[in-house]
């Protein structure tokens, strides 16, 4: 993924830039994964408070690093879960999350519940389909994706679709109108990294942020290691 790709979601008049972290996994299919991408991630965000950028969006349904990054910076700061899972909760009774691996349902159980939503998600289904093939066939996901989507309303009592994958990217419209073409129409198909990034743009115009009641910024202290992040400390940046 890069910045050209993206570059058609947002506005015109926004300036948008996409950097990856120096140290973690290939794909993020896990807690430990997730773990791994933390630190890179909270060091990038750090930086781009310095460098001026209004809102980061992290490019993760895991979410990585957003609660100790928000803490660490005052611009919104954005993940793609928690936004989809509030956007559908305001737009549907319940939502389903489909995702890319059946073992991934304990996470998106638990993020529901950290975001305050665990009654409106009825299920998490998957395409058995790793991160890293995603892009490989797109035929496949989509299809993948509207035959578990259809289950999920059909079974599970989903009135929205959420994508548990930004990988995902660019196939909300197409699996949309294979559901209405199996007669399932009216249920919303949320792309989380569009959403994310929409909702960035929302805030920055705003002018809202998050609270640092909420998120206040840690005590200062000794760390070892994470030499991204110490460094961006010792200049004064958080």
């Amino acid at each position: 993924m890069c910045a050209s790709q993206l570059a058609p979601l947002v506005r015109s008049d926004t300036e948008l830039t996409y950097v990856e972290i120096e140290h973690g996994p290939a794909s993020i299919e896990c807690e430990f994964d997730a773990m791994l991408a933390t630190p890179g991630t909270v060091a990038r965000v750090i930086a781009a408070e310095q460098e001026g950028i209004d809102a980061v969006v992290i490019n993760c349904m895991d979410d990585p690093g957003l609660r100790a990054a928000r803490e660490m910076v005052s611009i919104p700061i954005l993940g793609p879960c928690e936004t989809a899972m509030h956007l559908a909760a305001m737009l549907a009774h319940q939502f389903s999350v489909v995702t890319v691996l059946d073992h991934l349902e304990p996470q998106f159980v638990n993020h529901a519940k950290v975001y305050g939503v665990p009654d409106k998600l009825a299920s998490v289904r998957s395409v058995s389909i790793p991160v890293l093939d995603l892009e490989e066939d797109e035929e496949r996901l989509v299809d993948a994706l509207t035959t578990q989507s259809a289950l999920a309303v059909e079974e599970d009592g989903a009135h929205a679709i959420i994508f548990g994958c930004t990988g995902m990217l660019g196939v909300a419209e197409a699996v949309e109108r294979q559901l209405e073409g199996r007669g399932i129409s009216g249920v919303p198909v949320l792309d989380p990294l569009v959403v994310a990034l929409k909702i960035a743009e929302s805030l920055v115009d705003l002018r809202l942020t998050h609270s640092k009641r909420t998120f206040p910024p840690p005590s200062r202290k000794a760390i070892k290691g994470y030499e991204s992040i110490t460094a961006l400390l010792a200049a004064g940046v958080a």
